[in-house]
């Protein structure tokens, strides 16, 4: 019996709502799939498709990977970083030299922003009635 074990790491990254998991696998070719479609027809934009492989153009990173991505939440930037910070995060599990000019690159920092809550008797998180005298 020969069975055919791939080695992967998984890591999750997050930015805003969205969350990404990440597998990479080491491959002959770099290519990135999301959510069961390629990353040229998940992400419309040129740079949205690059964003997630911005962790592995790095000088210190050398070989090819198979990225593999399941994303929720968030809108199509905030997946894409999403998926980068997995994607460094994994990296920095196979070869923890890789975590300082990953963090240096900003790559493994997440961003925490999130919308507001609305608060009562406001219209908006902040925005009040207009006042009126009567």
């Amino acid at each position: 019996m020969s069975e055919n074990k791939t080695h992967y790491i998984l890591a999750i990254g997050r930015r805003k709502t969205a969350t990404a998991r990440v597998r990479i696998t080491p491959d002959t070719k770099t290519s990135v799939t999301v959510n069961g479609k390629s990353g040229e027809e998940y992400f419309n934009t040129a740079t949205r498709r690059s964003i997630p492989l911005d962790p592995l153009n790095l000088d210190e990173i050398d070989g090819t990977f198979k990225i593999e991505a399941r994303v929720s939440g968030g809108g199509n930037t905030a997946q894409a970083e999403a998926i980068r910070m997995g994607v460094a995060r994994a990296l920095t599990k196979d070869k923890e030299t890789l975590r300082t000019p990953l963090k240096k690159a900003g790559f493994l920092k997440r961003d925490p922003r999130a919308v507001e809550r609305k608060k009562p008797g406001l219209l908006k998180a902040r925005k009040a009635p207009a006042w009126s005298k009567r």
